[in-house]
């Protein structure tokens, strides 16, 4: 799963999961169900009333007006959500983070023509799997992305760490920071670790010290896995 980075309030970079190929498409898939469920009733109740078709397709395009505009109607008025979207925990977000607007919405539903329809998806597939940040044809033009919001484990499996019963804490300005935040420097620390990614691993050890005021000699690996037990060790005795 690809992340790009949203700043806090306090000028920390929080990394935000962008939607996996696997969760786009079982969200289309459903909400495409939902669009059929919804054409095949407006042609149940137009046969139950006894329409003649060949006189009523000004009225059938207007009960299937909805089916049409489904994507852009949903992701307006939902925030960033449709019906497979919500079930999916996605949510269409602009690329700083924020709630895109209407013009958003309508320019990546406007060219879902180009995405899905003329290309038969291939051109909203190879465009996520090349841009790599969840972005289809659409997202590029509008400038939004759509991320996953599933849960993460608890905070008690991800975040806390077993501290020795000495341990003596070095930095009481961990405070400043919320549960939230410490729970993603960790991660963006352990993986950074993992792939080596010492770029990462050094940003991180300048924003803290700029965030809690500090400074320090210490290496920067071992000033931010200091932080993270830190926060653990005052966390822990609240």
């Amino acid at each position: 799963m690809n992340q790009f980075q949203i700043e806090t309030a306090q000028n920390v970079a929080i990394a935000q999961n962008s939607s996996n190929l696997g969760e786009r498409m079982l969200a289309y898939i459903i909400d495409s169900i939902v669009i059929t469920i919804y054409i095949i009733l407006v042609f149940l109740l137009l046969i139950s009333l006894e329409v003649d078709f060949n006189d009523a397709w000004a009225l059938y395009l207007v009960l299937t007006l909805p089916a049409f505009l489904y994507y852009v109607l949903f992701e307006t008025f939902t925030d960033g959500k449709t019906i497979g979207k919500g079930l999916m925990n996605l949510r269409v977000v602009k690329l700083d983070g924020s709630k895109p607007n209407f013009g958003n919405y309508f320019v990546r539903w406007i060219l879902r023509i180009v995405d899905v329809s003329l290309t038969s998806g291939a051109a909203a597939v190879l465009t996520i799997l090349i841009r790599g940040n969840g972005q289809r044809i659409g997202d590029v033009a509008a400038g939004t992305t759509v991320i996953s919001e599933r849960k993460r484990v608890s905070l008690k499996d991800t975040l806390l760490k077993e501290l020795p019963t000495d341990y003596q804490p070095q930095f009481p300005q961990v405070t400043v920071f919320k549960d939230a935040e410490i729970q993603t420097i960790k991660e963006l620390f352990e993986k950074s670790k993992r792939n080596g990614n010492h770029n990462v691993i050094l940003e991180l050890d300048k924003r803290l010290k700029e965030v809690m005021d500090v400074t320090t000699t210490l290496h920067p690996v071992e000033f931010v896995d200091i932080v993270i037990k830190d926060y653990n060790y005052y966390t822990q005795k609240a």
